[in-house]
């Protein structure tokens, strides 16, 4: 058995999390709920940067961060494989998933900020963050032609960005003009593995 610590709001679990039902794992993973923020958490035991998602493998060992235990977990799968082995496709898939990454690593960062004292918190920071976002998803906007070919780990990491924008941002409606985009994700998020992890506090 894999064992997985989590969080329910977590945007990078909830792309393991997808990955595992992509790859028709569930039976083979344990969900181990983790707060990374309590003061006496154990987690760094398991990943020496105190971040959740992290996979204790079969062997022992513990795989960190999202992008290589979703390749881990592709490894395993018997359904299609969500990161292509080569060629065009591959690095396509991988620049898709460096883009949704991006904008979820951007969009956790400013709530974060959002979060600190008030007169700790940096508007200038704030604003740098949210810009990054915006110009991420502009780019998956020219790239939706891309992301409607086969569901590959680049779209699924961009599936759950745009859900995470939803969730944390939804007063920046993301979907302001940008219909293609639009169309591409409600299509997709009607996937069984994303309608099952929607994510909540």
């Amino acid at each position: 058995m894999l064992n997985l610590r989590y969080s329910t709001t977590s945007p990078f679990v909830r792309k393991v999390s997808v990955t595992i039902i992509e790859c028709g794992l569930e039976d083979h993973v344990i969900n181990k709920p983790t707060n990374p923020w309590a003061p006496d958490t154990d987690l760094p035991q398991d990943n020496p940067l105190g971040k959740v998602p992290a996979l204790t493998i079969e062997d022992g060992q513990v795989l960190f961060d999202s992008p290589v235990i979703c390749e881990y977990l592709d490894s395993l799968g018997t359904t299609p494989r969500l990161f292509p082995q080569q060629g065009q496709a591959r690095w396509t898939a991988l620049r898709l998933q460096a883009l949704g990454d991006g904008i979820m690593e951007a969009a956790v960062a400013r709530l974060l900020e959002s979060r600190r004292p008030r007169e700790e918190q940096s508007a200038a920071f704030a604003e740098r963050y949210k810009s990054a976002v915006h110009r991420a998803v502009d780019e998956l906007d020219h790239s939706v032609d891309q992301l409607m070919g086969d569901f590959t780990i680049g779209s699924l990491s961009s599936a759950c960005a745009l859900e995470y924008l939803d969730f944390r941002f939804s007063q920046d409606d993301w979907r302001a003009g940008r219909p293609k985009l639009v169309e591409w994700y409600e299509s997709v998020a009607k996937r069984p593995s994303l309608r099952q992890t929607v994510p909540h506090e």
